[in-house]
């Protein structure tokens, strides 16, 4: 049985191969159960999330991600996220693989979110902005990076210096990024901004948004999260990852549906249909989309058979 650290994980899902595998498992038979969401109280402290995520290919794979939220993490220093993920065999149920579940899940977020911006961005977008500071903001930047030119690549967060810090980072790896301080500004000018925070109030307002702006929004994973407000709502047209997921548990769409402002009709495509071609993405170069990712198990799935072959060097 193979156990992939961080760094291993991280040098087994390169951004062209993982863009490409999840997009095939969007278009392939993946079995993926709604997956499982409890609250749990922390004395004294914001209440922690257990996720549990499984999925599986007939015959083939099989896994289940276990995932932990624990918001005032960064009180002590840490990530606010945990993972790991468990690979079996899809024919005899053998464990294959311990995968770190918090490198492939910001992996898989950033390379699901570039891959909805192929279908939903302009093909001639240029400048991308990326809201938060946490473990996603350099993923994003990365992932909407690959295969596509831009030219200005900012980000923004409520704390400067962590911002500047994701900054170096990118800079490190040879990327052109700089921080900004005034939100309304950036998003006023930008062709794709992407957010990943973990807001319980919108940040993102429609007003700001430019004809031919792409929205993507992969930090609210609850019900009561909000990255954008209801004019961004109002004014673009919307998809998500799978209806199931993110009728149930986003925010920016459940809000949205409960109130009347969005019917459920009015949701465009889930990323499965986008991908196969069974429905269209974007239609015109003025129109502003809207991508909303709660996470989907197959995903998970599609990174974690491309790590575990990665890693043995050759398909199993």
């Amino acid at each position: 049985m193979l156990v992939l650290s961080e760094e291993q994980t991280r040098s087994a899902l390169a951004w062209p191969a993982l863009i490409d595998a999840i997009a095939t498992m969007f278009a392939g038979d993946c079995v993926m159960p709604v997956r499982h969401h409890h609250d749990m109280e922390v004395p004294g402290e914001s209440d922690a999330t257990l996720l549990l995520m499984p999925a599986w290919l007939p015959g083939d794979y099989m896994g289940v991600k276990m995932v932990t939220v624990f918001p005032d993490n960064a009180t002590r220093a840490l990530p606010a996220i945990f993972g790991t993920y468990l690979l079996s065999s899809g024919k005899t149920g053998e464990m294959l693989a311990v995968i770190d579940g918090g490198e492939l899940t910001a992996r898989r977020t950033a390379a699901t979110s570039a891959l909805a911006a192929r279908y939903l961005a302009r093909m001639d977008a240029e400048e991308l902005l990326v809201c938060g500071t946490g473990r996603l903001s350099l993923n994003l930047i990365q992932a909407h990076a690959e295969g596509r030119a831009l030219k200005r690549i900012c980000i923004w967060g409520r704390d400067r210096d962590k911002a500047e810090r994701i900054a170096n980072e990118g800079r490190a790896l040879g990327l052109e990024i700089g921080t900004v301080t005034d939100l309304e500004a950036a998003a006023r000018t930008a062709d794709i901004i992407s957010c990943g925070t973990l807001s319980s109030t919108p940040l993102i307002k429609g007003e700001w948004l430019k004809p031919g702006a792409h929205l993507d929004l992969v930090g609210g994973f609850k019900p009561d999260m909000r990255e954008a407000d209801d004019t961004a709502i109002r004014r673009a047209e919307v998809f998500v990852d799978t209806r199931a997921g993110a009728m149930k548990e986003a925010g920016d769409i459940v809000q949205p549906l409960k109130s009347g402002l969005l019917a459920e009709a009015a949701i465009r495509a889930e990323l499965s249909e986008l991908v196969r071609g069974t429905r269209p993405g974007r239609r015109n170069d003025d129109d502003i989309t809207l991508f909303k990712s709660v996470g989907a198990a197959l995903e998970d799935l599609a990174g974690a058979i491309l790590a575990y072959e990665s890693a043995r060097g050759r398909p199993a």
